[in-house]
C-alpha cells in the first residue's frame, strides 16, 4: 500500500496537494509576500505559480504523482465538479490565501486544467515510469 509521505497511513490522492502550497496562514510575512506578486487569474502568472509551487512536490514519489494526476483527470472529466469549492475557506479553518483573487478565481476549473497540462509535461518521466508498473503492488 502506498503510504502518505507525512503520516503513517494510506495515501489518499487529493486535489489539495496541488493548491495547498498557496496557503499562507501563519506565513504571511514569508510565503505570503512571495505569492502576493502573482495574479492567479493571469495566464503567465498562473503557469509560474503552478510550476514553482503546485508541482514542486519533492516529498512525493513518482507513484504518488501518478495517483494525483489520475484523480485530477477524473475530476476534470466530471462536468459539474465544483473546483471553486477547493478554494473556499471555512471560517473555522486555519487557512488563508495570499490575495483576494484566490477566494474567487475567474476560472478555477481552468486553473486545475493548467495544473494537469503542466504536470503531464513536467512530471512526464515520473508518470511514464509509474504507469508501467502494476498499481496493485503498491
Amino acid at each position: 500500500m502506498l503510504r502518505d509521505p507525512f503520516a503513517d497511513e494510506k495515501f489518499e490522492p487529493d486535489l489539495m496537494w496541488f493548491i495547498g502550497a498557496f496557503n499562507v496562514y501563519d506565513r504571511e510575512e514569508t510565503r505570503g509576500k512571495e505569492l502576493e506578486v502573482y495574479d492567479p487569474n493571469d495566464k503567465s502568472d498562473r503557469a509560474e505559480l503552478i510550476k514553482k509551487y503546485s508541482l514542486n512536490l519533492g516529498c512525493l514519489s513518482y507513484r504518488h504523482k501518478l495517483l494525483l494526476v489520475d484523480v485530477l483527470a477524473e475530476k476534470l472529466s466530471e462536468e459539474n465538479y465544483d473546483f471553486q469549492a477547493l478554494f473556499d475557506i471555512d471560517e473555522s479553518e486555519a487557512t488563508s490565501w495570499p490575495r483576494g483573487e484566490w477566494y474567487e478565481l475567474d476560472d478555477p476549473r481552468g486553473f486545475l486544467r493548467d495544473v494537469y497540462s503542466l504536470a503531464q509535461e513536467i512530471w512526464r518521466d515520473d508518470l511514464l515510469k509509474a504507469s508501467l508498473e502494476d498499481k496493485s503492488t503498491w
